[in-house]
């Protein structure tokens, strides 16, 4: 009897110590979460997650070392009894506040349904929902309501009897009112899943490739929409600041000028005015055949096009090819090849003979 006893009293304290304790995914989650946010950043984004009571909240000094400081709020977590969606809610929090740390890619809805404009959020995230828990099992979604009417949505994906990845979750962020989509880390595998589901939930007819992808949302978001001061061509030059010191003859000072006015305009027209969107590469794939001539005949194959890959890269893309223009390091005018990425919205490119097209 007592052994009995003794058996019965052991699995209540087991059971009433590991309610007490955060599985294993969520503790790894909140300790990957807390240390990717800068310890500057840290009390702003625990008080916006508000998980946490406000004695819990004061007790915290974030002026202690970092280490220090995450163990007392993973043991503060542990006591709120917190699960993998509490602490999912402090990740996309962090997310949407800090959107350039994973790679950005550009899709356009097309064929919209007569009332796609007038959709609102709520019946958005039901039809999200449904759609997508129709299509896969084990699917864990958080939708939330950013900016103006900006939606993220925060998907973490697993198969029939595999519980969702929450550790490598897909990102989705969407403008009610626009036909653009921008997704990130999202798998080859799921890619077919999401884009169905946005497209019933969202009532257009198909979703294609934007070519167009950076680490910066904004600056991504802005190239695709033309949310920046653009120039267009004109006939007549426009007067322009002095942004140096005259030359002292006036003969070289007016032959300057002018060719400084030329320039600085064709690459105002090309590559945006002022603080142009911030993107990182412009990624051209040529499809051609090789036109040599001579003894290569290694090149040369009827049939086969040549095939490579040009990349240029930068921290700020758009402004460093404005900057060679309008300093005459390149030439003017600009290849359409270079001038496609702000007419175009897109930074990734097929080039192929016009026979091919």
């Amino acid at each position: 009897m007592s052994l009995l006893f003794n058996i019965v009293i052991s699995v209540v304290l087991y059971v009433c110590f590991t309610s007490l304790n955060m599985d294993d995914v969520a503790r790894t989650l909140l300790q990957r979460t807390l240390r990717k946010i800068p310890t500057r950043k840290l009390e702003e984004t625990i008080k916006k997650w508000s998980h946490l009571s406000r004695r819990q909240q004061q007790s915290l000094n974030y002026t202690q070392s970092k280490w220090i400081l995450l163990q007392k709020l993973v043991s503060f977590c542990e006591d709120n009894e917190l699960t993998v969606r509490h602490v999912s809610e402090l990740e996309m929090i962090y997310c949407m506040e800090n959107p350039n740390l994973g790679t950005w890619k550009a899709c356009h809805l097309t064929d919209a349904e007569d009332d796609a404009t007038s959709l609102d959020l709520m019946c958005f995230k039901e039809q999200f929902k449904s759609h997508l828990a129709e299509l896969t099992r084990n699917v864990s979604i958080k939708i939330k309501k950013h900016e103006n009417e900006t939606i993220w949505i925060r998907i973490a994906w697993g198969e029939n009897f595999i519980k969702p990845n929450h550790l490598k979750p897909t990102y989705v962020v969407h403008d009610l009112q626009t036909p653009y989509v921008f997704i990130c880390n999202l798998s080859s595998k799921n890619k077919p899943l999401l884009y169905q589901t946005l497209v019933l939930a969202t009532k257009h007819g198909s979703i294609k490739d934007a070519h167009l992808s950076g680490r910066n949302l904004h600056a991504v978001r802005d190239l695709l929409m033309g949310n920046y001061h653009q120039t267009f061509p004109t006939n007549h030059q426009r007067p322009l600041e002095e942004m140096s010191p005259p030359p002292t003859h006036p003969n070289i000072e007016n032959e300057h000028k002018e060719h400084a006015e030329k320039r600085q305009q064709v690459a105002c027209e090309a590559f945006g005015e002022g603080k142009v969107p911030k993107l990182e590469t412009a990624t051209y794939t040529l499809e051609t055949r090789f036109r040599g001539g001579g003894s290569i005949d290694t090149l040369v194959d009827g049939e086969k096009p040549f095939r490579t890959v040009v990349q240029f890269a930068s921290t700020s893309l758009l402004e460093s090819l404005h900057h060679c223009v309008s300093s005459g390091i390149a030439d003017a005018p600009v290849s359409p090849l270079l001038s496609s990425i702000t007419q175009k919205g897109r930074n990734y490119f097929v080039i192929t003979d016009k026979a091919d097209r």
